[in-house]
């Protein structure tokens, strides 16, 4: 049994991340088809917090579960916005997913290099990209943080540990994606 990615944007996000990702995502999850989806979301004004001048990745995180729920053909939505968001006991997040469920969500914003005063790295940028996205997935699937910090499921409270681990799961981590991806499809 293969698992159906879809990749929905929320606002505008670059075509030319989203399709490396995409590559990535088909490589890092086993018998996987990754698609973009047509429709993009408009970002919900709603999820502004003005204080913080950042979204709410809660807000944002519905908004893809309902079109996850929608969307039937897809076992998995993964949400990408070029916004900051945060959950409300943290400064910020890269992303946040359902754990296990159907939404995922990454955050480009704080991935580029120039946010961090460097000059700009497009493969830098895909590299840490694909790992919050495989991450937001491995969660979706049920994989809790890993204490491997060289795994993707490793909980980055940094770039710099975003960018210490690898974009693929360790093996013990792998055994487990593999082990429900083939249950997907199947029934209880």
């Amino acid at each position: 049994m293969s698992m159906n990615i879809g990749i929905l944007r929320i606002g505008h996000v670059d075509s030319h991340v989203i399709s490396r990702i995409q590559e990535s995502l088909n490589m890092a999850f086993p018998k996987t088809t990754c698609t973009l989806i047509t429709e993009t979301l408009p970002v919900p004004e709603e999820a502004f917090n003005k204080i913080r001048g950042q979204y709410n990745s809660e807000i944002l995180l519905s908004k893809v579960h309902k079109y996850a729920e929608k969307d039937k053909a897809l076992d998995r939505v993964l949400g990408i916005v070029n916004s900051d968001i945060f959950v409300s006991n943290l400064n910020f997040v890269f992303g946040e997913a359902e754990c296990p469920g159907k939404a995922a969500l990454i955050s480009l914003w704080r991935l580029r290099p120039e946010f961090y005063g460097a000059s700009p790295n497009m493969e830098l940028f895909v590299e840490r990209s694909t790992k919050e996205a495989v991450h937001e997935l491995g969660h979706t699937l049920g994989l809790r943080h890993c204490s491997n910090p060289f795994c993707v499921m490793y909980f980055s409270n940094s770039i710099f540990e975003t960018d210490r681990k690898q974009s693929l799961f360790c093996t013990k981590c792998q055994l487990k994606v593999e082990k429900i991806v083939s249950k997907l499809g199947r029934g209880p």
